[in-house]
């Protein structure tokens, strides 16, 4: 069944809903988690950069940084009167965007993405599934919230190119 609606994450952005709904994002270094509910078809996902930024306001959660992104997630998950560990995730993103230059901060931000995004996931006991993480080059990705399947193209950063 086609999703009766669209929409596209850009970085920082979180979605969480019921429905019919396909989800889309483009990644390079940053990461995306989906959360999705079985029995109710609920679902989510949200796309961050960083995994934590120093000063932390949990006021007014930032979906650019992991800990609040998930933040974020975890209050939508509540409203629903859903628990986090009835969700199952998917881990994608985290790519080194310039594979020809050996610049260690560009892969130390991916990989503590990763590692930020499988520590959140374990603390709230939600089962991964499936992950395409790492590698040089970006992904476009797009979730549905109905079905709670992801569909990916992931394009590979050539060297010397």
């Amino acid at each position: 069944m086609k999703p009766a609606g669209e929409t596209f994450l850009n970085p920082g952005e979180v979605f969480f809903g019921q429905g019919h709904v396909l989800v889309g994002t483009l990644l390079g270094s940053c990461v995306a988690v989906t959360l999705w509910h079985r029995q109710r078809h609920l679902g989510g996902m949200c796309h961050f950069l960083l995994p934590q930024r120093p000063h932390i306001s949990w006021q007014n959660p930032d979906g650019r940084y992991a800990d609040e992104a998930f933040a974020l997630l975890d209050r939508a998950i509540a409203r629903c009167g859903t628990r986090t560990t009835e969700y199952e995730a998917k881990l994608f993103g985290g790519g080194n965007m310039f594979p020809d230059h050996h610049i260690a901060t560009s892969h130390d931000v991916s990989e503590n993405n990763i590692r930020a995004a499988r520590r959140l996931l374990e603390e709230r006991c939600v089962a991964l599934k499936a992950e395409h993480v790492g590698g040089a080059g970006h992904r476009r990705l797009y979730f549905d919230a109905w079905t709670g399947e992801v569909w990916l193209s992931f394009h590979h950063a050539n060297k010397h190119e």
